[in-house]
């Protein structure tokens, strides 16, 4: 039975979906924050901003946004221009520049963790270069900083160089040419005191049911020596179940790198040329849906890595970077606390009010 002849019914994982929606809302405060930060002394007139909202995405006006988070930012008036009137601004609130300082110190302690990532990613591609406009474009998905060229590229000349358009690696690091599979078949050993082959994990959701076909074929496919996607594959037959192996080394470690170990399909492919992918790389995703689950959450295609996801959704394998995230949803839920509050008030006031007419008018 060929490769691209097998099929797996996709199915809907209502955990892993739920975990993805249950993003949507600080992602989107903090691609308001970004565009905020980025301007001259981070702050910006409120009607420019206004004026953003589809790019951004955002559903409700800037002001319904500031009232339901109301410890991002303040609100001051000031000129936009010497001789004009003055107009509201937005700048970072006292808290925001607290959590930006916990982040900056996050970065700096994760600085070897993103120098390893970048390493690796460079290590898997076909020439160990990649355009330096497809890494700017995955910057967040791997928890690298806005300004990777000049804190990371030039600040290790002895690790990566620019050349041109591209990045490329100065070095390769043998200590880093083992997978997250590989890594964890040396720790099993190291516990178990004997030998451990490096293999995939399968985990398929409960009801999941696979066809007798596939089930014989995965069983033999994983059976097959583990390809790492650190070695040359040059020599290896596309179509042969070997190479698939190697295809699904790679996408595993992608994945693996990414600070929610998920990524947008479309991002995958970004990539397809320089991790040597075939152009149906997709189908291995839901080929292998105990390795991988597809989202189609929001819209888009999301490959997730299912060993990475607790039976609740939650996150097992954490990213050190994820503490960011962390921080940035706890202070999205202490405004969201305050801004309940201010609206508990208010009700409570205007209940008031109506109680001391109607007491007037009784008289």
């Amino acid at each position: 039975m060929g490769v691209s002849s097998l099929k797996v019914a996709w199915r809907r994982d209502r955990i892993l979906d739920a975990a993805i929606a249950g993003d949507k809302n600080w992602r989107l405060c903090s691609r308001v924050v970004r565009e905020v930060l980025n301007e001259p002394n981070s702050s910006i007139p409120l009607r420019y901003l206004e004026k953003r909202r589809d790019r951004l995405h955002l559903p409700i006006t800037i002001p319904t946004f500031l009232k339901r988070n109301p410890l991002l930012f303040d609100l001051y008036r000031d000129r936009i221009k010497p001789t004009s009137e003055a107009v509201p601004f937005l700048r970072p609130s006292p808290r925001l520049t607290i959590f930006l300082e916990q982040e900056r110190q996050i970065r700096s302690s994760c600085e070897e963790l993103v120098v390893s990532k970048l390493s690796k990613l460079l290590m898997m591609s076909k020439n160990k270069a990649i355009l330096t406009e497809k890494l700017l474009h995955v910057k967040r998905d791997f928890g690298f900083p806005d300004d990777i060229l000049t804190n990371v590229i030039l600040k290790f000349p002895d690790r990566f160089r620019l050349t041109g358009e591209f990045i490329e690696l100065a070095e390769w690091d043998e200590s880093l040419a083992r997978s997250v599979v590989e890594e964890r078949a040396i720790a099993e050993s190291d516990r178990g005191g004997i030998s451990v082959r490096p293999n995939f994990k399968i985990q398929l959701p409960g009801g999941f049911r696979l066809k007798k076909e596939m089930r014989e074929w995965t069983r033999d496919w994983l059976e097959l020596p583990y390809v790492s996607p650190y070695v040359d594959t040059g020599s290896l037959d596309r179509a042969s179940p070997a190479m698939e192996k190697r295809m699904v080394a790679v996408l595993h470690e992608f994945l693996s790198l990414a600070v929610l170990r998920r990524a947008a399909v479309p991002t995958v492919g970004k990539f397809a040329e320089e991790l040597q992918l075939s152009n149906a790389f997709p189908n291995a995703f839901s080929r292998h849906a105990g390795i991988f689950y597809v989202s189609l959450k929001g819209g888009i295609k999301t490959a997730v890595l299912r060993e990475a996801y607790g039976s609740g959704g939650e996150i097992i394998d954490r990213d050190p970077m994820l503490k960011i995230k962390d921080l940035f949803v706890e202070l999205l839920e202490e405004g969201h606390q305050l801004w309940l509050e201010q609206q508990r008030m208010k009700n409570k006031s205007s209940i008031e009010k109506r109680g001391v007419i109607s007491a007037l008018f009784l008289y």
